[in-house]
């Protein structure tokens, strides 16, 4: 019999999150972690709009082409 394998619930959440979700999650991480600098929340959602736009034009790339 084999022993089951030990995961860690952050290891578990993410594998059951579609990409786009694991994005979201990761912006609202970088949300909370900027929360206290200096930086203003237009820069913060900037990078994040930048970060989004690249992301989106990378899967228009990789799509197949339809008619």
């Amino acid at each position: 019999m084999k022993a089951a394998k030990k995961i860690s619930p952050e290891d578990y959440i993410l594998a059951v999150l579609t990409p786009q979700e694991r994005l979201e999650a990761a912006f609202n991480v970088a949300r909370e972690a900027f929360k206290d600098t200096t930086l203003k929340p237009a820069d913060v959602r900037a990078a994040v709009q930048r970060v989004r736009k690249k992301v989106y034009a990378e899967r228009q790339k990789k799509a197949p082409g339809r008619r």
